[in-house]
């Protein structure tokens, strides 16, 4: 059974069709399902999307329909929050999707307090799922606006894995992405930094002094982040990760006599 199931998704594309499979399998209940799950496949379903989850950061993350994937290159910016930060930190994971980054940086310090937002209901209520299980917070808005006023000034780490994919590169992108996870989570505007400019805009406004803004970024358009954070006023880090072939801009606020 399992060589005609590889033999499907590797038919239908699917680069790694064995491991496809045998997660496939694993997961379904009964062949009725199985059946189902490797024709929704071949769609060009997202597989996360078909099994339900994702692994991200050695753990498994829930993921709805309709919900950006959490990539593994990502783990990157965790680590370099979780460096970063300790435990007992007020952390607000912006632009969140399924709060993948949130829930990992709360696993590897055993506590923090933990804000999620993202402004696609269908996202938030994914969030919930994971984030709420670790008794962290998850609100539905845009960007900074549906937080609790008591945060400002008192973040700790400030995580956004916000859209930075330019308008005319969207059509470039694989078929499960376009096709399957929201434009919103994907489309940074023209030159992919729209939503990063609004996020560095108002980080010093919510950062403790000495907090931190950690933002994924590609390679290409790092140089013109740090600007960005320059700009704001945050004392912008370029950092990269080769096996992950990740980039993350660290801006970090100025604490007193700095």
């Amino acid at each position: 059974m399992i060589k005609n199931i590889i033999g499907i998704l590797r038919t239908a594309g699917c680069v790694f069709a064995e491991e496809e499979a045998q997660l496939l399998i694993s997961e379904a209940r009964t062949l009725d399902d199985l059946s189902k799950m490797v024709n929704t496949r071949i769609t060009g379903m997202p597989l996360e999307h078909v099994l339900g989850w994702a692994e991200f950061c050695g753990m498994r993350i829930a993921v709805d329909p309709g919900v950006f994937v959490p990539r593994r290159r990502t783990e990157f910016l965790v680590q370099k929050a979780v460096s970063l930060s300790a435990p007992g930190a007020i952390v607000v994971d912006l632009c969140c999707g399924t709060g993948a980054v949130g829930v990992a940086i709360a696993k590897a310090l055993g506590w923090i307090e933990l804000y999620a937002v993202d402004i696609d209901p269908t996202a938030v209520s994914c969030a919930h799922r994971n984030v709420t299980t670790l008794g962290g917070l998850v609100y539905e808005g845009d960007l900074y606006q549906p937080l609790p006023a008591k945060l400002r000034g008192k973040v700790d780490i400030l995580v956004a894995n916000a859209p930075y994919v330019p308008t005319e590169a969207i059509q470039l992108l694989p078929q499960d992405a376009r096709l399957h996870e929201p434009m919103a989570a994907l489309d940074g505007g023209n030159d992919g930094l729209d939503i990063q400019r609004r996020v560095a805009e108002e980080a010093s406004q919510w950062l403790a002094p000495g907090g931190h803004l950690i933002i994924e970024t590609s390679k290409m358009q790092a140089p013109q982040t740090v600007e960005i954070f320059a700009q704001y006023g945050l004392i912008p880090q370029l950092t990269h990760n080769d096996e992950l072939d990740a980039t993350i801009v660290i801006g970090s606020k100025p604490a007193p006599f700095e």
